[in-house]
């Protein structure tokens, strides 16, 4: 493979094919065996669990969280000890329902390693599920206390990926491809990878603390398992139950329509007054909202072509919801004025209850349990119970989402509707009213606003803010601000007046707090350089200069940066994976490259690949790519005024 220079003397790689090196294996991880008397003496404990298949070689493997001692199962095994361990430990895996489980017991019932390679290509290449695996070769899934933790991870990622955004140690792709028959040496190299698995499956496990707790709690409360299930299916789980116990019958799944239109229909207590926003509301009353072929709802372009000047601001809609348009500009409170951030408290809840909203093929009983469920987690919170607050928030924030799922028995687009765009709307409302009293608003998101409050108009904003609650029967929460920094809208830093900050988007630093929010945001983010937005913080917070926060810092994993590729990525014909992981060291040459399309993974230039995580910074890390990203962001929110482009004529 041969180096190439561009215009601006940067090395790029060529296009011709990719020629990959043979895989070399890493040093291999050190563990120790778990004994037949250890195993006995920790019944009851949990272990993780993981399996590799190949035509010639199967292992099904399991660490215990307490000793950190490995069991494995390779054929031919005691069937009747792989049993006796999952009818006696917890065993927690990811996508272990739809693979794992299925795998182990194929494996109880045969250990032919070629039977058990057409048992998981079914799995993997046919997509078939639990049942239809179980009927095709005849065995059966035994039930036992297991936890999968791909939907209690937020969003949709791997385990390698979520791996990656919690600093494992290492991350390794499967090593050699599963349709290989494999050499003695090569079964070695799976064995190991297989650990590292159940290494991060454990550091998923450790991180999802909070989450699980939660699940634990509302399984034993409505006596369904829900260890294994995202925020989203435990309210349509809870909802579902208690509709059962409310009607007598489990609620059955609407027929997918996609030729129905629906329309918005505004509620009684939403009005404006101006002509603008007035036309605006009737535009939106009069749109047509489709159904896609697959069930999901479809923006009319009456809204998506909307745009709604009040102010000096102007707002977008959309079926996610409202949004402002500015770029690149700060505010400051002065003495003039103060920034107020006002947010409507549970917000599509209370839509859902003020305006009576519920599927229309449930009917409103939907509304009883619903309310019930709302009730009790006010009740709860001004007890000061913090655990049930916290569970019964995510049945009711959870619910939402499923209104919009066509494949959820809470499916209900005309309610998704209502309560988006009348979100939206309810929001115009309030930021209409407080722009004729000539208190600015310069900011808005989903659920809130960010105010520029003349401070002698304090009072009328309170005042102003309070007719709105009366009316639309929202309660609103105020946090003052020093400063607000933005990139855009989706991406800020804001300074509280009590000096902490929050920052959303590329501005956010989740691995810089201790909260659980922090520790489950870890999962949805993936780290760039993090170093970078803490040098930020601490320069306006603290005065302290970019390069100080950087160079003193010992921390690695700050340095990182992380990022998913498509089709796996390699750095000079050396595979590293689809997920890659790397820190910038001086002199360092090159790109990361797309296998496919060997085009440059982003940002990756002068990258040094750490797939296994050193214990501490390089000698020779380059320093000034970190004070020049973190310099590039402030520049981006407008904490530095961008230079001017002089032209030459």
């Amino acid at each position: 493979m041969s180096l190439l220079l561009n215009k601006e003397n940067k090395i790029i790689l060529n296009t011709e094919k990719v020629k990959l090196k043979p895989y070399v294996a890493r040093p291999f991880l050190k563990y120790e065996l778990m004994s037949d008397q250890e195993l006995l003496a920790g019944s009851g404990g949990t272990m993780m669990v993981d399996t590799e298949c190949y035509p010639n070689f199967f292992l099904i493997s399991f660490k215990d969280i307490k000793t950190k001692k490995i069991i494995k199962f390779i054929p031919p095994f005691d069937e009747r000890k792989l049993s006796w361990i999952m009818h006696n430990y917890k065993t927690v895996g990811f996508n272990s329902f739809k693979y794992d489980l299925c795998m182990i017991w194929a494996a109880y019932q045969n250990q032919d390693t070629e039977h058990l390679k057409k048992v998981s290509n079914a799995i993997i290449n046919q997509n078939m599920w639990r049942n239809e695996v179980e009927k095709e070769f005849g065995f059966k899934i035994h039930p036992t206390n297991t936890i999968d933790l791909i939907e209690v991870c937020p969003l949709k990622g791997s385990l390698k990926l979520y791996g990656a955004r919690l600093h494992a140690p290492r991350i390794q792709d499967l090593p050699i491809p599963d349709t290989k028959y494999l050499t003695e040496e090569e079964k070695e190299i799976v064995e190991n990878y297989c650990i590292n698995d159940l290494d991060t499956t454990e550091l998923l496990f450790d991180n999802l603390t909070e989450q699980l707790k939660l699940r634990e709690q509302l399984s034993i409360e409505y006596k369904i398992d829900l260890m294994s299930k995202s925020d989203a299916q435990i309210a349509e789980a809870v909802i579902g139950s208690e509709l059962k116990r409310l009607t007598g019958k489990w609620p059955s799944k609407p027929k997918i329509q996609s030729a129905d239109i629906h329309k918005f229909v505004a509620p009684t207590n939403m009005f404006f007054q101006t002509e603008q926003m007035k036309k605006v509301l009737a535009t939106i009353q009069n749109a047509d909202f489709g159904i896609s072929f697959e069930g999901r709802l479809e923006a009319p372009k009456e809204i998506k072509n909307l745009k709604i000047s009040i102010g000096n601001s102007v707002y977008r809609m959309g079926i996610g919801g409202l949004h402002s348009s500015e770029e690149n500009f700060s505010i400051k409170a002065d003495n003039e004025f103060e920034l107020v951030d006002i947010d409507a408290e549970s917000f599509y809840p209370k839509i859902v209850l003020n305006c009576g909203l519920f599927p229309k093929h449930i009917g409103e009983n939907f509304l009883t349990v619903y309310k019930m469920i709302v009730e009790r987690r006010i009740a709860a919170k001004k007890a000061k119970n913090l655990a049930v607050s916290e569970n019964l928030k995510v049945t009711i924030n959870g619910t939402f989402g499923k209104t919009g799922s066509p494949y959820s028995i809470l499916y209900a687009p005309e309610m998704t509707i209502q309560i988006t765009v009348g979100g939206q709307l309810y929001l115009l409302m309030l930021i209409e009213q407080l722009e004729l009293q000539g208190i600015p608003v310069v900011s808005a998101n989903t659920d809130g606003i960010l105010i520029k409050c003349p401070k002698d108009k304090k009072y009328l904003m309170k005042e102003t803010v309070k007719v709105w609650e009366k009316i639309t029967g929202f309660t609103t929460e105020e946090t003052k601000y020093e400063a607000v920094y933005f990139r855009d809208v989706n991406a800020y830093l804001a300074i509280k007046t009590d000096k902490e900050t929050k920052g959303k988007n590329v501005y956010y630093n989740p691995w810089n707090g201790k909260s659980a929010k922090d520790k489950y945001w870890r999962f949805q983010k993936n780290p760039t350089a993090q170093i970078c937005i803490e040098a930020i913080e601490k320069l306006i917070v603290e005065n302290k200069s970019i390069e100080e926060t950087i160079k003193n810092c010992k921390d690695i994993t700050k340095f990182v940066c992380v990022k998913n590729v498509t089709g796996g990525a390699h750095k000079d014909g050396n595979y590293l994976g689809k997920v890659v992981r790397w820190i910038f060291i001086k002199n360092e040459l090159g790109t990361i490259n797309y296998i496919n399309s060997n085009n440059k993974v982003p940002d990756s230039e002068g990258g040094l690949p750490v797939m296994d995580l050193p214990p501490s910074l390089p000698n020779n890390l380059n320093y000034d790519v970190y004070i020049k990203r973190a310099t590039d962001l402030l520049y981006d929110m407008n904490y530095y005024e961008k230079e001017k482009q002089i032209a030459f004529f």
